[in-house]
């Protein structure tokens, strides 16, 4: 392992205010620690949650910041006290970049929920620097937080998964689901929901697609093998559905009505959240009592769910469904996915594009 310069440059293309367009910016790459894995980026998938940091829908962002938390490349340099890696190794980073290591969910392993996790971008490293995320050439992430992609996984392939793919398998490991025969319903069909559909399936799920309109039924019941589609707001087909499913994946991001979706729910049975919403989300208390049901969240996934969940999907063939773009289309791609024009996640190719102005 040569040393590295102490100083040394990267380029990334960064949001500089609300308005959430991307160009080049060219800032410092802290010097690899002994438990720190140094990555030059191969690609990077565009979540929904770009858009809401980059433009500021939180009220939380600081810039310039380089968006990205889908983040596959390769190993470039380790630390003295690295074990897990190799330089050449293809690895993957997700939404975070580090935790506290002391709390009681870090103990458990779910560093996801660690009230001191840091994430990918837009937030403060343990050396008072910015992090910065993976629209960008290269990165320095500490060991814990790394993951090595399957051997034979294409590389564009995996991004997703880092995000959208852990997101739906860890609700469905943590609450009991992954057993065959269940019937789930996916509310909603973006990046996360078609990997919900696909994941579920792979897991022996009897599966529905719930939209809010007809444009996606053909793909859903044939590209992504959905058993069932239905459009929330045909209340004859709801109400042959009540009382049917064991679970429902809601990823819808936007403010929106529960109740036509918890009657669909068993006894027992589960409306999992999964949309960042700013907005409070109202329902009658009867539609839980009378049926015993759950209303609960999941937040992304655990470093350990993650690898789970790479070997399942390797095991089980899985990919998602991506639109490889360069980085000087990434502002075009950012609308289009803001007006959910995308089957189903941009994934952006930073090897091959050119990230100076």
């Amino acid at each position: 392992m040569g040393k590295m310069e102490l100083e040394r440059k990267t380029t990334g293309w960064a949001a500089r205010d609300p308005s959430g367009l991307l160009s080049p910016y060219t800032y410092t790459l802290r010097e690899t620690g002994p438990e720190d894995v140094h990555i030059r980026i191969i690609c990077c998938g565009i979540c929904h949650t770009d858009i809401h940091h980059t433009k500021n829908d939180f009220g939380t962002s600081n810039y310039p910041m380089v968006p990205g938390h889908e983040v596959v490349g390769e190993v470039v340099e380790i630390g003295s006290g690295v074990s897990k890696f190799t330089v050449g190794d293809i690895v993957g980073v997700g939404c975070l970049v580090g935790c506290c290591g002391g709390c009681s969910p870090c103990e458990r392993d779910l560093e996801q929920y660690c009230p001191k996790k840091i994430w990918s971008y837009n937030d403060v490293y343990i050396d008072g620097q910015p992090t910065q995320g993976g629209f960008a050439k290269a990165t320095v992430v500490h060991q814990k937080f790394v993951v090595k992609i399957p051997e034979g996984m294409a590389v564009e392939q995996a991004a997703p998964l880092l995000c959208a793919g852990v997101t739906v398998y860890s609700p469905l490991s943590h609450f009991g689901l992954k057993k065959p025969g269940l019937r789930g319903g996916i509310l909603g069909l973006g990046g996360v929901g078609h990997m919900g559909v696909k994941i579920a399936k792979a897991m022996g799920h009897h599966v529905t697609v719930i939209s809010s309109s007809n444009k996606k039924r053909e793909e859903a019941l044939q590209d992504l093998g959905a058993d069932d589609y239905v459009i929330g707001s045909d209340q004859t087909k709801m109400n042959e559905l009540a009382d049917s499913m064991d679970y429902i994946i809601d990823t819808v991001p936007v403010h929106h009505a529960l109740e036509p979706y918890l009657s669909l729910l068993r006894l027992d049975g589960k409306l999992i959240l999964m949309g960042v919403i700013n907005n409070p989300l109202q329902f009658l208390t009867p539609m839980v009592i009378i049926g015993r049901k759950v209303i609960t969240g999941s937040f992304i996934g655990s470093m350990k769910e993650t690898e789970e969940m790479l070997e399942f999907c390797k095991e089980k063939g899985l990919s998602s469904i991506i639109e490889v773009v360069k980085m000087d289309y990434v502002n075009t791609a950012l609308e289009r996915l803001e007006k959910n024009d995308v089957r189903y996640r941009f994934v952006v190719d930073v090897q091959g594009s050119k990230l100076e102005a």
